[in-house]
């Protein structure tokens, strides 16, 4: 296998230096995610409308993710204006897809371009991909490659240490090019200083320059796409939907876990990662969850299906495409681990909210207080009194009584003759269960599973 001809030389599109015509100018800067894709398609689509002579992709980035690398690829090649990759100073990983996708590629001195086997993220730490992701990658790149009259063999290399190129890279190696490199094996056609060489070997550096930016809403959606946000929105979600389930009434948690679910889908649904479906998946995943806490006893099928379809809804929100094709590319499995990593952290979070803040200032902020207008008054006693008394709550501290409702963790317990709400602190009290009350905490009850024969029977 030996390396690819030399790159024909850099067009003159220009008269007259490029007066009176349009060149753009786009950036292919920093981690490539779902953000970079819709903006860099908005970007092609106004350069055409413009009539624009040339598109120069100003390339500098390290990679990010293959299926937004895929997305660009595909806008690039699909374009019937000349593009020029300007490797300005580096196209690494997903960077190289992207410049292989270009009709021409021009090195700045000391620019790189290569390394792009993937990786993923576990832990913190990268990790070799499986074979399957490797080989998806491998082939893209070859067929990129090939569609512009390149060498396939170079292109792999940079995917596979396996692949060996006569002359230019040894098996065991992961093939990455410098500037010279690139030009002497002819997968580049130059190096340029600045961009503003470039545009003077394409006779265009009078032309007007188009310079497209990503808009407020591309900003914000590159911001909430990016994967350590996503991340901290999903477990900041789920912890306060489960903080409200483990405390009754609606309150701050639950107005911030809504708010953070609607940014994390908001923004997903901008760079079309997520749609309505999605949503609507999450929201049936919800209502049968909270059909199995306030309507049927126990936790069976229901609530099972009800926590598939919360995670099925976030899964597909991070893969932006079908699931078949997300197995393909390997991004399912890390997608799959980030969505039970951040709803594992909601719950362990959970758990220590309940065991360690309750009775803090910050705990008690945390949640909206149960109104016990309708439960906790008796014959003789008017429900705004009881409300506006909760001192004298203390007297059933070490009392007992009978759950009268499954506490999920919250519920209705007997306690001395009267019905109250109550919280169970840590866990799931079928109803008759004998309860004993732990501690009186602002206006809630909280309560521990108790001996039956200390229970109060009383009903």
């Amino acid at each position: 296998m030996g390396a690819e001809p030399s790159a024909p030389p850099l067009p003159e599109l220009g008269e007259d230096d490029g007066a009176g015509q349009t060149v753009a100018i786009i950036p292919i800067h920093g981690d490539i995610e779902r953000g970079l894709s819709p903006f860099v398609q908005r970007a092609i689509t106004l350069a055409e409308t413009e009539r624009a002579r040339v598109i120069i992709l100003n390339v500098d980035t390290f990679g990010g993710r293959v299926d937004a690398a895929t997305v660009i690829r595909d806008a690039v090649l699909s374009t019937q204006i000349p593009v020029v990759a300007y490797i300005n100073r580096r196209a690494i990983s997903a960077g190289a897809l992207i410049s292989y996708a270009a009709d021409h590629i021009v090195f700045a001195p000391g620019g790189s371009m290569g390394a792009a086997t993937p990786i993923q993220m576990q832990g913190g730490k990268a990790e070799a991909v499986g074979e399957k992701m490797v080989s998806y990658m491998r082939s893209e790149m070859r067929s990129t490659a090939e569609s512009k009259g390149r060498n396939g063999d170079v292109a792999e290399a940079m995917v596979d240490r396996e692949i060996e190129v006569e002359g230019v890279s040894e098996s065991g190696k992961l093939l990455t090019l410098s500037a010279d490199q690139a030009v002497k094996i002819g997968l580049a056609t130059t190096t340029r200083d600045t961009l503003d060489a470039v545009l003077e070997s394409l006779k265009l550096s009078k032309a007007r320059r188009l310079t497209p930016q990503t808009n407020w809403a591309e900003s914000v959606a590159r911001f909430l796409t990016s994967p350590a946000v996503s991340g901290l929105l999903m477990s900041l979600g789920m912890l306060g939907l489960l903080v409200e389930l483990y405390s009754p009434g609606f309150g701050f948690a639950g107005g911030l876990g809504m708010l953070c679910l609607l940014m994390f889908f908001g923004g997903h649904m901008i760079v079309d990662l997520a749609g309505w479906e999605e949503v609507l998946i999450f929201g049936l995943g919800i209502a049968m969850l909270g059909v199995e806490i306030f309507i049927i006893p126990g936790f069976g099928v229901v609530g099972a299906l009800g926590i598939a379809a919360i995670v099925a809804s976030l899964v597909m929100s991070l893969l932006g495409t079908s699931v078949g094709d997300a197995w393909q590319m390997g991004v399912f499995g890390s997608a799959l681990g980030s969505v039970l990593l951040s709803v594992s952290g909601a719950v362990v979070a959970l758990f220590v909210i309940a065991k360690f803040l309750p009775s803090s200032r910050f705990g008690k902020f945390l949640v909206l207080e149960t109104q016990l207008a309708s439960s906790g008054s008796t014959a003789n006693d008017d429900a705004s009194d009881y409300l506006a008394n909760p001192a004298g709550w203390r007297d059933y501290v070490n009392k007992t009584g009978l759950a009268q409702t499954d506490l999920r963790l919250s519920g209705k317990a007997m306690i001395d003759g009267e019905l109250v709400d109550v919280v169970s602190q840590h866990e799931y009290l079928k109803r008759g269960t004998p309860i004993r009350v732990l501690a009186v905490e602002g206006v809630r009850i909280v309560v521990v599973r108790a001996p039956t024969e200390e229970s109060n029977t009383s009903t």
